[in-house]
């Protein structure tokens, strides 16, 4: 006999059973929430989109089943990293902002792990540029789906999506909303507090993103940060108060800069949380301050 599990887009990690030499295989378990109908939820589609200079920019496209009556509003998901990729598999997250009617794309921008050496180093002191044109060109895509409505089109992510966020809101006008989770946006400040642990680290992320020492005028100059004044747009910021990658003071700043443009930003800090949601609780408050927000703005 051989067991094993399997993981969707519809559901979590469930265990099956399949005798060897036999046509059958016999689902043991269901981990996912019994008032959850996994026909309720969407499986996402590999897609490949052609970005400013023609590379394709592979991603996941997640259509809700609203948008077989009506244009959805459509949200960029960004990973984090730099250098993490999106796979197909249960998200909550994902699927609760797609059983509200929000598309989402799923995005492995230049720099992405998985798709070979030469893509993943093809952002290397490129952040903020490249990456985040490879962001736009996904917005064009999306445009051209008939069934998303081309003037209802955000962006979201965590840690160095959440950095791409802010980037996209503080250096472009394409986008109409930002939720930018526990996201860098002092590039200065990241590269030079390096904490011990990741010293064994530190020279590949100079290789990646520069040397604070002899490239901060470029590393200043790709930092939202310094730009808030620059957003146009309103932003849902997230932070954890004990945040040893992303330090708390970077998300206020970020919050101050805004502000102090004039452009609205909310600001969702929890107390009990590091880089990211270690508590499940924490991750249900944030999935409907996303919804909130989202239904106030897009």
């Amino acid at each position: 006999q051989l067991v094993f599990y399997i993981n969707s887009d519809t559901s979590p990690s469930n265990l099956y059973v399949h005798k060897l030499g036999s046509d059958s295989v016999k689902r043991l378990t269901n981990t996912g929430n019994p008032n959850i109908l996994e026909e309720n939820l969407v499986t996402g589609e590999v897609i490949r989109f052609k970005s400013f200079d023609g590379l394709l920019i592979p991603g996941i496209l997640y259509k809700p089943k609203q948008a077989t009556r009506q244009k959805v509003p459509a949200l960029i998901f960004i990973h984090g990293g730099p250098g993490g990729q999106s796979r197909k598999g249960y998200s909550a997250s994902i699927q609760h902002l797609v059983n509200n009617g929000y598309a989402i794309f799923k995005i492995n921008n230049r720099g992405s792990r998985g798709y070979g050496k030469t893509f993943f180093h093809l952002d290397d002191k490129k952040h903020g540029d490249h990456d985040l044109k490879d962001v736009v060109y996904n917005k064009y895509y999306l445009q051209s789906l008939a069934w998303v409505d081309q003037e209802r089109i955000g962006v979201m992510g965590g840690s160095y999506g959440g950095y791409l966020t802010m980037a996209a809101m503080a250096f472009t006008d394409e986008f109409k909303v930002g939720i930018n989770i526990f996201g860098v946006t002092n590039w200065v400040r990241t590269l030079e507090s390096i904490p011990p642990y990741w010293e064994a680290f530190r020279q590949s992320l100079y290789d990646e993103l520069g040397d604070p020492s002899t490239d901060k005028a470029r590393l200043h100059s790709i930092s939202p940060v310094f730009f808030g004044h620059q957003v146009k747009q309103p932003v849902l910021v997230v932070q954890g108060e004990n945040d040893p990658r992303v330090l708390k003071i970077e998300s206020d700043e970020m919050v101050d800069s805004i502000r102090a443009g004039g452009t609205y930003v909310d600001y969702l800090v929890f107390s009990d949380e590091g880089h990211g949601f270690s508590k499940n609780t924490n991750r249900i408050e944030a999935s409907y301050k996303y919804l909130s927000f989202l239904s106030t703005y897009l």
